[in-house]
């Protein structure tokens, strides 16, 4: 039959291709462009879909719709194409070059002062369960799908080819991000290069750090915040600054560019400490920073110390709307506590990247911390994330860093 096919195979693997069919009119949000299809919508399957197997979409009376990953769960179906998929190493390589595009057109490409950023964002760049951090010619790929872990070997050729054997290594970093279940058959570990370039020096708006994509936290360093970083800059001139959640030091590194008297960094973990006093060293901005490690609510509420500025910047609290109350809680727990260590008239920065905890959910747990301290506070800015975490239009749930530049008088 193949052979009978020979000059029209692809429409022959498309009959053969896996098939979903959604109940009716479920595909509304998919024709919204939408990139997630729900279990719920689901109305019948091929048998012996596994979880990672693409399938391809169909409405109820049997009409193509889409292309995506399969994964058992809440979220059934990541789409990855509104086009049936001829040759998948073609689509790869389209779909990164559609990315570099995107970095070029904003302006991060060959930058000169910043060779780390993201080169793909997950439902951003339209390749829903896949991150791609660039560190010079190191690209990490970081998978949260099952999907796109299958697809690690068309992802990797496609990344050489499309870079034009630039990159060094390619590192594979999805353990922590994968259902644990299949995570325990999998180990992160390098599909091109070799591990000599581990870790790196990077440059951020000309500035230093030292990464490590291997046992750093998320890729080794957060890119999110880049602009968030280069912002804090204005505010610092003289100032005694606290940088609370501090991990590698990037927020204590442009306090001091912008000219602080004294930096605080705080975090738990001594590994951070340490990396967080190798980028000071770096930057050469010793004898006026401090790594305090302990938790960060024990101290702000034990410490007697004031601050003219503090950038509070904690992991995410609630990773599922179940968890969303006690993450709001935790929130204004934590921003009371920072509110009553500042100086009359002192800089708050205060952020969440939990996903379930949306922008006017954030800014009203913000105002209740305010309300109960007992302080007048005006709103400098609103902050999210840079133009290489992009947000799809169509997908509103993509937009997860937000934040809040206070004047606390």
């Amino acid at each position: 039959l193949i052979i009978g096919q020979s000059a029209s195979t692809i429409p022959y693997l498309r009959r053969m291709s896996k098939k979903i069919i959604l109940k009716k009119d479920k595909e509304r949000p998919l024709l919204r462009n939408h990139p997630w299809i729900f279990s719920g919508a689901i109305h019948k399957m091929d048998k012996g879909v596994r979880d990672g197997d693409r399938v391809d979409i169909k409405d109820f009376q049997g009409q193509y719709l889409a292309t995506g990953h399969y994964q058992n769960g809440s979220i059934a179906i990541r789409v990855i194409s509104q086009e049936p998929i001829g040759s998948i190493d073609v689509f790869w390589v389209q779909k990164i070059q559609n990315a570099v595009d995107y970095r070029k057109a904003i302006g991060l490409w060959e930058h000169p002062d910043t060779n780390c950023f993201r080169l793909v964002h997950a439902e951003g760049d339209g390749l829903p369960g896949l991150i791609i951090d660039i560190y010079d010619k190191v690209a990490v790929v970081q998978c949260h799908s099952i999907g796109m872990y299958k697809s690690i070997s068309s992802i990797s050729q496609a990344l050489q080819q499309v870079f034009e054997n630039a990159l060094e290594s390619i590192f594979i970093k999805s353990t922590s991000t994968l259902p644990s279940k299949f995570a325990l058959e999998i180990s992160d570990d390098y599909v091109f290069g070799d591990t000599s370039s581990c870790p790196c020096i990077v440059k951020e708006n000309g500035l230093s750090f030292e990464v490590n994509w291997e046992t750093g936290q998320k890729t080794g360093f957060f890119l999110d915040q880049r602009d968030n970083r280069n912002n804090i800059i204005r505010y610092c001139a003289g100032k005694k600054v606290l940088n609370a959640f501090s991990y590698s030091g990037g927020f204590s590194v442009y306090a001091l560019k912008g000219g602080a008297k004294e930096v605080h960094s705080l975090d738990i973990s001594s590994t951070a400490m340490e990396l967080a006093d190798k980028n000071i060293r770096l930057n050469q901005f010793e004898g006026m920073h401090q790594c305090i490690t302990e938790d960060v609510m024990d101290y702000l509420r034990d410490t007697s110390a004031s601050y003219d500025v503090m950038i509070v910047d904690p992991p995410a609290f609630a990773k599922s709307i179940k968890k969303r109350h006690n993450a709001v809680q935790a929130y204004k727990r934590l921003n009371i506590l920072a509110m009553k260590r500042m100086h009359s008239g002192g800089i708050l920065s205060t952020y969440s990247c939990s996903q379930v905890v949306d922008k006017p959910l954030f800014y009203n747990t913000i105002k209740a911390a305010a309300i109960e301290v007992g302080k007048k506070v005006r709103v400098i800015r609103h902050l999210s994330q840079p133009a290489d975490h992009p947000v799809s239009l169509f997908h509103d749930e993509g937009s997860y860093l937000k934040g809040l530049d206070l004047y606390v008088e």
